[in-house]
């Protein structure tokens, strides 16, 4: 099949999924092409869309929903900047309804997703177990995001209605595990340039070990009464998968902290198992940097083409996590007075703003207030709001509130946008590392699962620590320390909020959630409403218990 036909395929496919919708499955794919695919080449071509439909929510809404709902971050305003309509204040403070824009774009891009795998398997059809196996695997990816935010979603596998109906969160776990299962042996199991990014034997593995660790989280009849003393019979099924993963020895811990997740991070990284590419020009959608620099912060890391957002703050309880003599991740949050940086390192130049005494606080209003001042950039632990600027978090729009709070950079700054790429940058995204293989098999043991390999939690946690220079621990960690230890390393990547939830600590106290005292009690946000638009096609279904919209 020539060049053409591939890509008249992909982009027939595309378009038939853009006018079925994202839950019609009845469309024949098939006949709509005079061609099927039939070699190597052509199945790569066709199989390679798989991967696309998530990319616009990972590396934007799936990633913060994820992050602003726990002690990681908080999303302020700057006086009537960066509210938009309280999106990031709701998930922060946990108040989120069914209208949160987050929400939306997460359920199209998982559903797009699994419409996209069973429209590939349908093209496909005749094939291989082996050409199957990778798109299977990642439709059941694709249910896994569901599941885990959502709850109750609809099963689509190859038997599935036009119009499925939701089903328990449990059998949805269920499947997964089937799925993966199912395909294992199918897998590819090299790992290489070429098989970066894409499903693999070992990005099963993975994905089965989360599903193994959460298993008790995710079977509960209710998620409301889950507590991390409920039983989990798949507890020793993790470590196997994770046993499975260590002794491939394709994985190493042999990377800096800060380098693997710069914008020039890719197939070179020993730990990712399975990432989502990005790229600035043909990949776009990984916009961490524009709203983690602070909004007088364009070119403190190099000439930047658009101003930043600057509107995502961490918390001082979270940041002081980052505490251990020695350890580099304490190098992914920038705090106190700022430097300019080249070249990945901080350089001993101040970071200076030109204002005013009133540009500087907006609150300052003495003759002089139009002074001209000089004045380092200095991000201060506290995030201090505005008098009465409890309703949008509103830190002010002076250099002062811009200042507040401490920032991320563990996603460097893409420093070689262009103004036509805007805020992309060419950061990968991990999803699984190894080194949550090796603290998701330390807190399997410490939940009662078998020790092998000659491993125990102290061992595997000094893997960690050892890679990152931190203090080597002389004891088994308590599960408390190990998620603390799991703060430090996966900040920013997606897994806090099921971390949290899997400790019972979801419902805990921190940064503004104050503001929303009700939300301490409400465990039914362990997973999120059904976006009301998805409601609104599907009147049938019945909005997640606790929500009222």
């Amino acid at each position: 099949m020539n060049r053409l036909n591939i890509k008249t395929i992909i982009f027939s496919c595309a378009a038939a999924m853009a006018a079925a919708g994202c839950t019609d499955l009845d469309v024949d794919v098939k006949s709509q092409y005079t061609e099927v695919p039939n070699t190597p080449e052509a199945i790569e071509a066709v199989t390679s869309e798989i991967y696309n439909p998530y990319r616009t929510a990972m590396g934007r809404q799936h990633w913060m929903a994820q992050t602003l709902t726990t002690d990681e971050a908080v999303g302020v305003s700057m006086g009537s900047d960066y509210y938009d309509g309280g999106v990031y204040r709701q998930m922060s403070v946990h108040d989120w309804n069914a209208d949160n824009g987050m929400l939306g774009t997460m359920w199209d891009g998982a559903m797009t997703g699994i419409t996209t795998c069973n429209k590939t398997m349908k093209m496909l059809d005749g094939m291989s177990e082996s050409d199957m196996a990778p798109v299977r695997a990642m439709r059941a990816y694709y249910h896994f995001l569901l599941m885990d935010n959502f709850g109750d979603v609809p099963i689509m596998g190859d038997d599935a209605s036009a119009h499925p109906d939701r089903s328990k969160r449990a059998d949805v776990c269920r499947f997964i595990e089937s799925e993966l299962k199912d395909v294992m042996k199918y897998l590819p199991s090299e790992v290489s340039e070429a098989t970066y990014g894409k499903a693999t034997k070992y990005m099963a593995e993975a994905l089965l070990a989360k599903l193994y660790l959460n298993w008790n989280v995710y079977t509960a009849d209710n998620v409301a009464d889950y507590t991390p003393e409920t039983a989990n019979p798949k507890i020793n099924d993790c470590i196997a998968m994770c046993d499975s993963i260590i002794l491939s020895g394709n994985y190493a811990l042999t990377d800096s902290f800060m380098v693997k997740f710069r914008p020039d991070n890719g197939p070179q990284i020993k730990d990712f198992v399975f990432v989502m590419p990005f790229d600035r020009e043909t990949l776009q959608g990984m916009v961490h940097a524009r709203f983690w620099k602070s909004r007088s912060g364009k070119d403190q890391f190099g000439v930047a083409p658009s101003g930043p957002a600057g509107n995502l703050r961490c918390p001082r309880e979270f940041v002081e996590k980052f505490n251990l003599p020695g350890d580099n991740r304490n190098e992914q949050y920038l705090y106190g007075k700022q430097y300019y940086w080249e070249n990945y390192k901080r350089t001993n130049r101040p970071f200076i703003i030109e204002t005013t005494k009133n540009g500087y606080d907006q609150d300052y209003t003495a003759a002089d207030k139009d002074e001209p001042i000089s004045w380092q950039m200095d991000y201060t632990l506290d995030i201090p709001l505005r008098p009465n600027g409890e309703s949008t978090l509103d830190v002010g729009n002076d250099q002062k509130g811009r200042a507040a709070g401490a920032r991320s950079i563990k996603f460097y700054p893409d420093v070689n946008a262009t103004a036509s790429e805007g805020h992309n940058q060419s950061n990968d995204m991990p999803i699984f590392r190894y080194a949550d293989i090796i603290l998701m098999k330390a807190e399997a043991i410490l939940r009662g699962g078998k020790a092998t390999l000659g491993d125990t939690p102290m061992s595997l946690m000094n893997q960690i620590r050892t890679y990152v220079h931190a203090p080597l621990v002389t004891a088994d960690p308590t599960l408390d320390e190990l998620l603390d230890e799991r703060a430090r390393e996966f900040a920013d990547e997606g897994w806090r909020r099921n971390d949290l939830i899997r400790y019972g600590k979801f419902e805990d106290n921190w940064g503004f959630r104050y503001l929303y005292p009700q939300g301490f009690n409400e465990k039914f946000r362990r997973i999120f409403p059904i976006p009301t638009s998805v409601l609104n096609t599907n009147t049938n279904w019945t909005q997640n218990e606790g929500y009222t919209k």
